[in-house]
């Protein structure tokens, strides 16, 4: 889910834009929501929104902020009555936050109510946005994910799943989604499967979810994997599957794995933290340098980190220690406090770091900002030498599907070699793992003419046509509700 007015944030890493979750058939279906969500926190901390419904009635409560901060109360989880629910967690945007741009959205249709959450971002969203508001359709939100909403209002099938296949024929991107009738849990997954979507079981209940660390929270099994280009409906009936697009090739995002996915949930049936430290390992073998101590940037580095230890034979310690309570820097009046900014988050440990040779280990190398800031609070420990090593390719290009990047001149690896990298955030050396090595992280040959995986932020090849971009400036109509509610 996507804004269409979005700002970029003032951080220097990759965000995926949401998590999802849903369940069908629970006397306590709000509150196994909640605690879906805070399993997801990590996929958006901007908002958090819950709809419920009861058979007849539906639900709601959205609100910005943490989960934990909104769905604490039994107050809150005891209005949201019903055996069934779905919520989303917001990725965390610049700028103002907009109350109805909160999800789930909801939208009284001829067949009755709908809410739905979406994970991802629609490519043709602007064109699709111009010719709905031609036709005279009234938009209450900047979210791409209301397009697929009217898409469905003006379908002229009967059936919701009808309606919804005719909208999603007619978008482009990628998406998971999770929808909640007053009968029924929908849940759908691009042709592609760029964006991940699980389903599970807890007693006679179905789950549906971004991540199977939301199903180990609720105590919930994990069945499998949503197919992309797979619609799963859940209702009293049970539970069935629907595969109206033409197969296409898998292309699940690569960087659910470097950075996105929590290290204990399994995606595709492969471990994120095993992969992590695998790809660690491979990024040994490419770019071994001699050192005294490896140290990870915590908290995404971690992994890797220990799996590049591991392989060269290095021993790994805790360099810098990160403060978990610390989300957005709150206050920036000054060049010398934004300076400072990085210190809110991280601290050098230095005992283990004076007179030593370290390899820092990062996920990535977005506009180079954290890194630069990094690198010299290691100098300033101690260190005698500093070689950065970092377990992505250089992220030359932006991403188009839902993970928020920031403009292509704006990354570092687009403006610069890597030796000049190096130079500007300080390192004696750096080194990426080559997009080969990823591949072979995997147990691949390397990247070969159909990659499993959608890479474009490395390599620039995007699965998915990019209408929007390849068809000129957006429109300045839809910059629109930036009001503060």
């Amino acid at each position: 889910m996507r804004e269409l007015s979005s700002i970029q944030p003032d951080d220097d890493h990759f965000h995926d834009e949401c998590g999802v979750f849903g369940i069908c058939g629970h006397e306590d279906a709000a509150a196994h929501t909640a605690l879906g969500l805070h399993a997801l926190q990590h996929r958006g901390q901007e908002a958090a929104g819950i709809v419920s419904a009861d058979g007849v009635h539906f639900h709601s409560h959205r609100s910005a902020g943490l989960v934990g901060d909104n769905f604490s109360s039994e107050e809150v989880i005891g209005r949201l009555q019903g055996s069934m629910a779905i919520g989303h967690n917001r990725y965390s945007t610049a700028g103002e936050t907009v109350a109805r741009n909160i999800q789930p959205l909801f939208a009284d249709f001829e067949f009755g109510g709908l809410a739905i959450g979406h994970n991802g971002n629609l490519t043709n969203a602007y064109s699709l946005r111009r010719a709905l508001v031609e036709r005279g359709c009234i938009f209450q939100s900047t979210t791409d994910t209301e397009i697929i909403v009217h898409l469905i209002a003006i379908s002229g099938y009967s059936t919701v799943v009808d309606r919804m296949i005719d909208a999603l024929r007619q978008v482009e991107g990628a998406y998971s989604l999770v929808a909640l009738t007053n009968s029924a849990l929908i849940g759908v997954r691009d042709p592609m499967g760029v964006r991940p979507l699980v389903l599970g079981r807890l007693e006679g209940s179905y789950v549906l979810c971004s991540e199977t660390c939301a199903l180990d929270i609720i105590g919930a099994e994990f069945v499998r994997d949503v197919d992309p280009g797979e619609i799963v409906v859940i209702d009293g009936d049970g539970i069935r599957s629907v595969k109206p697009f033409s197969k296409t090739p898998q292309r699940l995002c690569i960087f659910e794995y470097i950075y996105f996915a929590r290290p204990d949930s399994t995606v595709e049936n492969r471990n994120v933290y095993e992969i992590r430290k695998e790809i660690g390992a491979e990024l040994a073998r490419e770019t071994s340098v001699e050192a005294d101590v490896v140290v990870p940037v915590p908290d995404s580095g971690v992994p890797a980190a220990i799996g590049y230890a591991q392989q060269a034979g290095i021993p790994f310690d805790l360099g810098i220690i990160r403060n978990h309570y610390v989300g957005r820097t709150f206050i920036e009046p000054t060049h010398q406090i934004r300076h400072l900014g990085v210190r809110l988050k991280h601290n050098a440990n230095a005992g283990h770091l004076k007179d030593k040779r370290v390899v820092l280990v990062d996920d990535s190398i977005v506009r180079g900002t954290t890194s630069e800031k990094i690198v010299a609070m290691v100098r300033g420990a101690g260190a005698r030498e500093v070689h950065m090593r970092i377990s992505s390719p250089p992220t030359s290009h932006s991403c188009f599907y839902g993970i928020d990047t920031p403009q292509q001149e704006e990354l570092l690896a687009a403006q610069y070699d890597v030796e000049a990298m190096a130079k500007h955030i300080g390192a004696d050396s750096l080194s990426f793992i080559s997009i080969d090595g990823l591949y072979r992280a995997f147990g691949e040959t390397g990247r070969n003419d159909t990659p499993q995986f959608c890479d474009a932020c490395f390599s620039g090849d995007y699965p998915i046509p990019l209408t929007d971009r390849d068809g000129g400036p957006m429109p300045a109509q839809l910059s629109l509700l930036t009001e503060q509610e």
